[in-house]
């Protein structure tokens, strides 16, 4: 299945969560299947940190979509029977409004200069896309890490827009040591001597080098210790120590690799990349309920699936018990997986038969309500 981007120009103000206003923007985004009659067969997906809309199929360049082997005809979100959407998010640097996109206002580049982003922005965005598809509710959100924060903030401040919320490897806030990481990374980006205080492009640069040691923290942060003692040990790359600060190990190689691919290939932006990981930082749907995370799910009618990794330790399982706990608390229609795996925070981008079993069976269930439409009563407690 080749897949072909598609672009939605909003014309409608968005009041950002900062202050700021953006008054008009672009989306891009792809989709996979077919909308039925009544448009209740939609589900959206939202994409995580380094994530785009490029979820499923083959692009141009024949890459596979981010979560192709979950996203296809007979897969466990089939597209013969789902419409399926997915959106490269506000501030990001694959064809929708962000730090690369000329401001209106200057002519240039916004550079710097692009409004801080917040997961209300996104999902508030993202509201618009509903509304130019004309889907009137998702029969599900799905989304993993970041993108599951973002079906959170959708269940509280639309949850009459959506009847089923999938929340993966996720977290109701970043701890501490979370947003510790989060700031070391930028760091590594505004300290490089390309970053020209984020004006590279006018520079006619980048920082490569800054936004490769971000990533190879990253990087670090979503693989668990047994999984990289398996995978490299201290295997040496040459026979013996060189005893020099070149690349000795094998996991040091594979570490620099991971970082210069995002660097260089992948040309991920580097403004965006400081954006992303401030909303991140920034996730805290209780704060405005007295810190009080029920509180702040009370509203919210969707059924909901939370599924964490008991490797993950960069959003471990407590952290999706606290999501648990606050829907039971409220009596919501909530089932829970905790998948066993040694893949870390990565795990649910991987293969895992436990995980697929899950995945496929709450999905059939959703695919049953839209095959027995008087049983989408709008009502799911």
């Amino acid at each position: 299945m080749i897949t072909t981007p598609q672009l939605l120009k909003v014309t409608t103000p968005l009041q950002m969560v900062s202050g700021a206003t953006l008054p008009e923007y672009e989306l891009v985004y792809e989709t996979y299947g077919e909308l039925n009659a009544d448009a209740s067969n939609a589900i959206l997906v939202c994409h995580a940190l380094s994530g785009d809309h490029h979820v499923a199929g083959i692009d141009k360049e024949g890459k596979p979509g981010w979560w192709d082997g979950y996203i296809g005809p007979g897969k466990p979100i089939d597209t013969n029977h789902f419409f399926v959407v997915c959106s490269n998010n506000l501030g990001g640097c694959r064809g929708s409004t962000g730090p690369t996109s000329i401001n209106p206002e200057t002519g240039k580049v916004y550079g710097p200069d692009f409004p801080m982003v917040t997961c209300k922005d996104w999902v508030n965005s993202q509201n618009e896309l509903r509304k130019h598809l004309g889907v009137e509710q998702w029969a599900a959100l799905l989304g993993g890490s970041m993108g599951g924060m973002q079906v959170l903030q959708w269940a509280i401040d639309h949850p009459d827009k959506l009847r089923h919320a999938l929340v993966i490897a996720a977290a109701p806030k970043l701890s501490a040591q979370n947003i510790a990481f989060n700031e070391v990374a930028r760091q590594a980006i505004m300290s490089d001597p390309e970053f020209h205080d984020g004006r590279y492009i006018e520079h006619n640069t980048t920082p490569k080098q800054g936004l490769a040691l971000a990533r190879m923290l990253g990087h670090l942060t979503y693989l668990s210790d047994d999984m990289m003692g398996s995978k490299f040990g201290r295997e040496l790359r040459e026979d013996k120590l060189q005893y020099n600060y070149g690349v000795e190990f094998q996991v040091e190689s594979y570490l620099r690799y991971q970082g210069q691919k995002f660097a260089t290939k992948q040309n991920f932006d580097a403004n965006t990349y400081l954006l992303m990981t401030k909303a991140l930082d920034y996730f805290d749907p209780a704060l405005e309920f007295d810190h009080d995370l029920s509180k702040a799910l009370s509203k919210a009618t969707a059924q909901f699936l939370v599924v964490s990794f008991t490797s993950d330790w960069r959003f471990s399982p407590e952290r999706s018990h606290e999501i648990v706990k606050a829907l039971l608390d409220n009596d919501a229609n909530v089932s829970y997986a905790e998948v066993e795996s040694e893949h870390g925070h990565d795990a649910f981008l991987l293969p895992n038969d436990h995980y697929e079993g899950v995945f496929r069976a709450y999905v059939q269930r959703i695919k049953a309500e839209i095959d027995a439409p008087s049983s989408l009563t709008g009502e799911t407690r």
